[in-house]
């Protein structure tokens, strides 16, 4: 199957999310299955440096937006390994920004202006390329005009007559919404501004159109899939995914085996795998520890934590928890992220309160998440909500018991254990309920079973031997793009 990825980023290219790491290790993986994946990018200013090979292809075009024809450029690279074609949309007015999304906490003003013109260009690209496309693969809603101008405007030209069009959801709660005069920005008839279509609550939303007009919908875990047809993980639009629940399906994201492996881990002080977990964990805790400025005491638990510090990863419940504990209890927290300031300004104060119980680093660093993972002992992501999340898996990997509220992705990938009736395949620890007694209770759990060795093995044991590499998601993947062609052919306009 040829499958075109239209998305705005995607590792090595750009990144802030989990976005960026899915289409760049989904496509690679389907090209290894023996499918033809090419993925179309914009030509951010980040993207010229990312270090991967790019040349112009002497290919222009001009799209409308609104009253205006703008122009752009067609650039070429390549996935790492070579196995997929990677395009690149050069238009300096809309992408030649410090940034991908906004700036100083706060979206760019034309972000709508700037995604149409990404939308149509994904279109055009097709036909300037001479690109053969079974499936078009857009990814949020930055993408989510790209199945409604196939089916409003391109459906009747012979080369678009037979794609078919996926949309993955992979964050709900970024719609790409904006004031409704933008639909003149779109080129699209305002009978499509409607309830049913384009419209909510009287706001144009990118991501519900790409909803009502792709011939499939998808999302990172089956768990989310489900949670997202109700209130309030629907944040809106549950009705209609309710009322598109039959093309609604959620596949896992998978881990890139290669980058996060500690058998081959450039980053970590010892490796290890499952065999040697014993001997290869203990040195880089202590190493991470010291690292970190906390004292190197291997029978005291370290937890770590790495990720945006917002509410929807339960920094609310963190910090209440954390207040708690680095005053009664014996434990030590490890910390790297950046986010909203108000937690900021609380995690700094514990660190700076209690140095030999909570170490923070706020900031972006990959060696250093790496270690964080290597290191600790427990890994704590209690979310509010999670579509599928990535460091769990992580954590599984590296031998690092994960302790998780159980939504999203979470609950599909972490069996909890349960001292009072213990399950083979526990390998976390979860609880339900949002609040800093549930996280407090589970963390309590966990450091139960690790005073006790034999029962802690075991967890660790069971999730390094959990496979969660992409091959077996992109196998589902191939069977939704063939449900897909089967249901965009005949498709009236």
């Amino acid at each position: 199957m040829n499958i075109l990825f239209a998305s705005s980023e995607a590792v090595p290219f750009s990144k802030t999310g989990g976005l960026a790491d899915v289409c760049g290790a989904l496509p690679i993986e389907l090209a290894r299955l023996g499918h033809s994946p090419t993925v179309i990018l914009p030509a951010y200013r980040k993207t010229r440096y990312c270090g991967q090979p790019i040349e112009p292809l002497g290919v222009d075009f001009i799209v409308p937006i609104g009253s205006k024809m703008v122009a752009g450029h067609l650039l070429k690279s390549v996935m790492p390994g070579g196995q997929a074609p990677v395009y690149l949309i050069e238009q300096d007015q809309y992408f030649d920004r410090d940034e991908l999304y906004g700036a100083d906490g706060k979206d760019y003003v034309d972000n709508c202006e700037r995604f149409v013109f990404f939308s149509r260009a994904v279109l055009e690209a097709i036909r300037l390329l001479d690109l053969k496309v079974d499936v078009l693969h857009a990814n949020d809603w930055q993408t989510g005009l790209t199945p409604a101008y196939l089916k409003i405007e391109y459906r009747k030209l012979a080369r678009y007559q037979n794609i078919a069009s996926l949309l993955t959801i992979h964050n709900l709660a970024y719609q790409g919404q904006f004031w409704h005069w933008d639909m003149l920005l779109t080129g699209l008839d305002w009978r499509y501004f409607n309830w049913r279509q384009m419209e909510f609550h009287g706001h144009l939303n990118l991501l519900k159109t790409g909803m009502v007009f792709a011939d499939s919908i998808s999302t990172v875990s089956p768990r989310y899939a489900q949670e997202i047809q109700t209130s309030p993980q629907g944040c809106g639009l549950e009705g209609v995914l309710q009322h598109r629940r039959e093309v609604l399906s959620g596949i896992l994201n998978g881990i890139d085996a290669n980058q996060w492996n500690p058998k081959t881990d450039p980053h970590l002080a010892a490796d290890y795998d499952a065999d040697s977990v014993d001997q290869g964990k203990p040195i880089c805790k202590a190493a991470l520890q010291k690292e970190l400025g906390l004292p190197r005491e291997s029978h005291v638990p370290l937890l770590g934590i790495v990720g945006r510090l917002a509410d929807q990863k339960g920094f609310d419940l963190t910090i209440e928890v954390m207040q708690r504990w680095v005053r009664n209890e014996d434990a030590q927290w490890a910390i790297l992220g950046t986010g909203e300031p108000k937690y900021h300004k609380a995690l700094e104060k514990l660190a700076e309160r209690f140095p030999g119980k909570a170490a923070v680093r706020l900031e972006f660093s990959i060696p250093l998440a790496h270690r964080i993972e290597a290191g600790a002992d427990m890994f704590l992501m209690p979310s509010r909500f999670e579509p599928c999340g990535l460091n769990q898996l992580y954590s599984l990997r590296y031998g690092t018991v994960p302790v998780v509220r159980a939504t999203g992705g979470l609950a599909d990938t972490i069996v909890g254990y349960d001292p009072q009736a213990p399950n083979p395949a526990a390998n976390g620890f979860s609880f339900q309920e949002y609040s800093p007694l549930a996280l407090d209770e589970a963390l309590r759990r966990a450091c139960d079973a690790y005073r006790r060795p034999e029962i802690w093995r075991q967890l660790v044991a069971t999730g390094m031997k959990q496979d969660w590499s992409w091959g077996h998601s992109a196998k589902e993947y191939v069977e939704l793009y063939e449900k897909t062609i089967e249901r965009g052919k005949g498709v009236a306009n």
